[in-house]
């Protein structure tokens, strides 16, 4: 028995509270997870886990065992960074969450110069706007909008901001006129964007004044994904509120128009998220540093002007 890598796959287990998660995120059979559990507790003579069909616990010799695996683990990696001098390359499977529009504006269109630089990283995006639980789901990171949660066990990174703008195609603009001030927005069609993360529209947020101020919008129309939402306001269904790198192309290309654009929306943080590690693989280390300057590259994009 690889004792090491048996204590690697009890940290797994225990981190994602179930073998299937520890076996989705090690890539491995779960038969494969649960057997290493089983010769472990064998070895040891003690019970680790307390499994029932809906639970899984720590037993008191397993809680014991856990701190000291962590320990031992950090230890190793430690040391092997030392006497590598960091020079070995980045490898392994690298799992990042983000929205689907994100990746499609912002990551997909410059991956092939991450993977150039890190051959030998497997790059696996998961895409949606859903909450994603990094360690007992084994995502890497995660790139969210917004000032994230904090927490003890997890690290965010800034890495850029953006602004929201108003939209509307010339079509609706041509039909309904454009809106002159906040109060107008109650006389327009609006399309509502039902978030991921909380199941509803959010209230449009502005600063006037040096004020913040929220005004609420209400659409006999709602969608719950970015590319339909950004088609409404493209086929002249409504106004919408997108950020500003997924408006500047449409902006360019005549397909929007940006309205109201004398009310300035505070900005929004984009964050890259990881598990709290000491030892942060050099693969997320890697990430974590070309998504930094992806963004920063980009950001003069986002400010566009007619």
């Amino acid at each position: 028995m690889d004792r090491t890598r048996a204590m690697q796959i009890f940290c797994r287990v225990v981190e994602s509270h179930s073998f299937a998660g520890a076996a989705m995120s090690l890539s491995m059979p779960r038969s494969t997870v649960s057997r290493a559990i089983q010769d472990l507790e064998a070895f040891l003579g003690v019970k680790l886990l307390q499994r029932t069909t809906r639970t899984l616990s720590l037993t008191p010799d397993g809680s014991l065992y856990y701190d000291h695996c962590q320990y031992v683990l950090d230890e190793v990696q430690r040391m092997e960074a030392v006497l590598s001098g960091n020079t070995r390359k980045p490898r392994g499977r690298l799992r990042i969450g983000m929205t689907s529009s994100f990746a499609r504006s912002i990551v997909l269109p410059a991956i092939k110069t991450f993977q150039a630089g890190y051959p030998e990283i497997d790059v696996v995006l998961t895409l949606g706007d859903r909450p994603v639980e990094l360690i007992q789901e084994g995502v890497d990171c995660v790139v969210r909008a917004g000032i994230p949660k904090s927490s003890a066990l997890l690290v965010a990174r800034k890495i850029g901001s953006f602004e929201w703008l108003i939209c509307a195609s010339p079509d609706y603009l041509q039909q309904y006129g454009a809106p002159r001030s906040l109060e107008d927005l109650a006389q327009h069609q609006v399309i509502e964007f039902h978030s991921g993360l909380t199941g509803r529209a959010q209230d449009w947020r502005f600063v006037v004044d040096e004020e913040e101020r929220e005004v609420g919008v209400k659409g006999s129309l709602a969608v719950n994904d970015t590319d339909a939402y950004v088609t409404c306001g493209i086929e002249g269904l409504g106004l919408i509120r997108i950020a500003n790198f997924l408006a500047v192309q449409h902006l360019r290309a005549g397909r929007l128009v940006q309205v109201l654009e004398q009310y300035k929306a505070p900005p929004v943080p984009l964050s890259i998220i990881y598990p709290q590690n000491r030892h942060l693989s050099s693969a997320v280390r890697a990430f974590v540093h070309w998504i930094g300057e992806r963004v920063q590259n980009v950001a003069t994009d986002w400010d566009w002007r007619p």
